[in-house]
Protein backbone atom coordinates (compact mmCIF):
# COMPACT_ATOMS: atom_id res chain seq x y z
CA UNK A 1 0.00 0.00 0.00
CA UNK A 2 2.45 2.67 0.84
CA UNK A 3 4.42 1.88 -2.26
CA UNK A 4 1.45 2.70 -4.35
CA UNK A 5 1.23 5.52 -3.16
CA UNK A 6 4.91 6.54 -3.62
CA UNK A 7 4.64 5.36 -6.82
CA UNK A 8 1.52 7.57 -7.32
CA UNK A 9 3.81 11.25 -5.98
CA UNK A 10 6.48 10.29 -8.11
CA UNK A 11 4.22 10.21 -11.02
CA UNK A 12 2.48 13.43 -10.22
CA UNK A 13 4.01 16.74 -12.34
CA UNK A 14 5.50 18.67 -9.78
CA UNK A 15 5.86 22.36 -10.36
CA UNK A 16 6.45 25.94 -8.54
CA UNK A 17 3.59 27.66 -7.70
CA UNK A 18 6.10 30.90 -7.38
CA UNK A 19 7.45 30.89 -10.71
CA UNK A 20 4.62 31.53 -13.13
CA UNK A 21 5.50 32.00 -16.89
CA UNK A 22 4.02 34.05 -19.52
CA UNK A 23 2.56 31.52 -21.31
CA UNK A 24 0.68 30.64 -17.92
CA UNK A 25 2.65 27.38 -17.37
CA UNK A 26 4.30 27.07 -14.08
CA UNK A 27 8.17 25.90 -13.69
CA UNK A 28 9.18 22.56 -12.56
CA UNK A 29 9.96 22.29 -9.55
CA UNK A 30 12.85 22.43 -7.70
CA UNK A 31 16.37 24.45 -8.34
CA UNK A 32 19.85 23.44 -10.32
CA UNK A 33 23.18 24.89 -9.06
CA UNK A 34 23.13 26.55 -12.62
CA UNK A 35 23.92 30.57 -12.06
CA UNK A 36 20.44 31.62 -13.44
CA UNK A 37 18.86 29.22 -11.25
CA UNK A 38 20.27 30.18 -8.20
CA UNK A 39 18.77 33.05 -8.15
CA UNK A 40 15.56 32.19 -7.86
CA UNK A 41 13.27 32.94 -4.73
CA UNK A 42 12.61 29.67 -2.78
CA UNK A 43 10.04 27.44 -4.54
CA UNK A 44 6.75 26.48 -3.21
CA UNK A 45 6.08 23.04 -5.09
CA UNK A 46 2.30 21.51 -5.54
CA UNK A 47 1.41 19.04 -7.90
CA UNK A 48 0.36 20.17 -11.06
CA UNK A 49 -3.39 19.30 -10.85
CA UNK A 50 -3.57 21.38 -7.47
CA UNK A 51 -1.71 24.34 -8.94
CA UNK A 52 -4.50 24.45 -11.63
CA UNK A 53 -7.67 23.91 -8.91
CA UNK A 54 -5.80 27.14 -6.65
CA UNK A 55 -7.15 30.78 -6.97
CA UNK A 56 -4.35 33.14 -7.69
CA UNK A 57 -4.39 34.38 -4.13
CA UNK A 58 -4.48 31.30 -2.63
CA UNK A 59 -0.73 30.37 -5.05
CA UNK A 60 0.64 34.15 -3.83
CA UNK A 61 -0.24 33.21 -0.15
CA UNK A 62 1.13 29.54 -0.21
CA UNK A 63 4.50 31.36 -1.76
CA UNK A 64 4.04 34.21 0.71
CA UNK A 65 4.30 31.75 3.35
CA UNK A 66 6.62 29.72 2.34
CA UNK A 67 9.65 32.45 1.75
CA UNK A 68 8.60 34.65 4.79
CA UNK A 69 9.10 30.94 7.13
CA UNK A 70 13.16 30.72 7.55
CA UNK A 71 14.28 28.46 5.47
CA UNK A 72 17.56 27.48 6.81
CA UNK A 73 19.59 24.68 7.09
CA UNK A 74 19.78 21.50 5.38
CA UNK A 75 15.99 20.75 5.20
CA UNK A 76 13.82 22.74 3.15
CA UNK A 77 10.77 24.20 5.73
CA UNK A 78 7.45 22.90 4.91
CA UNK A 79 4.07 25.38 4.91
CA UNK A 80 1.45 24.07 4.41
CA UNK A 81 -0.25 25.13 1.22
CA UNK A 82 -3.31 26.25 2.42
CA UNK A 83 -3.94 28.66 5.23
CA UNK A 84 -6.31 27.93 8.18
CA UNK A 85 -9.45 30.42 8.02
CA UNK A 86 -9.26 32.55 11.32
CA UNK A 87 -12.55 32.58 13.18
CA UNK A 88 -14.16 36.49 13.54
CA UNK A 89 -12.87 38.09 16.79
CA UNK A 90 -16.03 39.25 18.35
CA UNK A 91 -18.63 37.27 16.99
CA UNK A 92 -17.25 33.88 17.04
CA UNK A 93 -16.65 34.63 20.54
CA UNK A 94 -19.99 35.88 21.76
CA UNK A 95 -21.56 32.80 19.66
CA UNK A 96 -19.35 30.53 21.97
CA UNK A 97 -20.44 32.28 25.33
CA UNK A 98 -23.80 32.00 24.21
CA UNK A 99 -23.23 28.16 23.75
CA UNK A 100 -21.45 27.93 26.99
CA UNK A 101 -23.42 29.81 28.97
CA UNK A 102 -24.74 27.61 31.61
CA UNK A 103 -25.58 30.18 34.49
CA UNK A 104 -29.10 31.50 36.67
CA UNK A 105 -30.09 33.73 33.72
CA UNK A 106 -33.36 32.48 32.26
CA UNK A 107 -32.67 35.15 29.44
CA UNK A 108 -30.85 38.35 29.37
CA UNK A 109 -28.43 40.54 28.76
CA UNK A 110 -24.82 39.60 30.86
CA UNK A 111 -21.88 42.34 29.61
CA UNK A 112 -23.67 43.13 26.38
CA UNK A 113 -23.84 39.39 25.52
CA UNK A 114 -27.16 37.93 25.10
CA UNK A 115 -27.69 34.61 26.94
CA UNK A 116 -29.78 32.33 28.22
CA UNK A 117 -30.17 29.08 29.57
CA UNK A 118 -32.26 26.33 27.77
CA UNK A 119 -32.97 23.97 30.31
CA UNK A 120 -34.19 26.77 32.57
CA UNK A 121 -36.14 28.21 30.32
CA UNK A 122 -37.73 24.27 29.68
CA UNK A 123 -38.32 24.36 33.42
CA UNK A 124 -39.85 28.14 33.76
CA UNK A 125 -41.50 27.92 30.76
CA UNK A 126 -45.43 27.50 32.22
CA UNK A 127 -44.50 30.36 34.73
CA UNK A 128 -42.88 32.84 32.59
Amino acid sequence: MAKNGLDKWFKQNWVDIGSKRKDGSFAKCGRSKQKADAKRKYPKCVPLAKARRMSEGQRKSAVARKRAAANVGPKPTNVATFAKRKKAADGGMIKQAQQNYRGSYISGDLGGVEVSNPSLKKYYKGML
